[in-house]
């Protein structure tokens, strides 16, 4: 007599499973200050702009509020202040520590310690001005780029040029020779996306 055997019963699940949604970072850089258009290395100095009449001025840019950052500057919390939120303050997102160069242009590091420059200009260990070299910049937003990597969702960083050209460098796997080749304007974004690995994406709009 033909015994039909049953079928096997499919496992049951008792949870579903749903993608692991993907980390968005916008990294933009702050608004223009009066040391920049001196070519000068930054102090704490406040916008050019009128930043309080503007508050809020960029608040619908995304379909969805993104988690807003900033750097502890003070040039850094007036430009968070565009998207019309209280920024949390990150002290990774922190500018480059330029040591005795702070407020100092360029033109008279030329004329006055031209050797010093070169230097800090080419090795990206070096550090003249006895603040933080490139390399220590990279490896510190090296760190924060794992830690925000570990948290989805859409996150809002305003920051500083040389803090966009290390994350830039990481994400592309760049050697810290580029990292003077690039350059960052003021308000420009980059957007990176985190989902098992980081990405450069360039859109045509946010």
């Amino acid at each position: 007599m033909l015994q039909i055997q049953p079928l096997p019963r499919p496992p049951i699940t008792l949870f579903r499973e749903f993608p692991v949604q993907a980390t968005r970072l916008t990294l933009l850089c702050h608004a223009r200050t009066a040391a920049q258009k001196r070519a000068c290395f930054p102090l704490d100095e406040p916008l050019e702009l009128d930043w309080q009449a503007l508050a809020g001025s960029r608040a619908g840019q995304f379909k969805r509020p993104p988690r807003l950052l900033s750097a502890p500057e003070l040039r850094a919390r007036q430009s968070a202040v565009l998207y019309g939120v209280e920024p949390q303050i990150v002290s990774a997102l922190r500018d480059c520590d330029m040591g005795d160069w702070q407020g100092v242009a360029l033109d008279h590091l030329q004329q006055q310690q031209p050797q010093a420059l070169q230097a800090w200009l080419a090795d990206p260990q070096a550090a003249p001005h006895g603040g933080e070299s490139v390399a220590q910049l990279c490896e510190r937003v090296a760190a924060w780029l794992d830690s925000v990597s570990q948290t989805p969702g859409h996150v809002l960083a305003v920051t500083h040029p040389m803090l966009i050209r290390a994350a830039l460098l990481q994400v592309m796997q760049g050697p810290l020779s580029s990292f003077n080749h690039i350059d960052v304007e003021p308000l420009s974004m980059l957007e990176l996306r985190f989902n098992g690995r980081w990405r450069l994406r360039l859109d045509a709009r946010s």
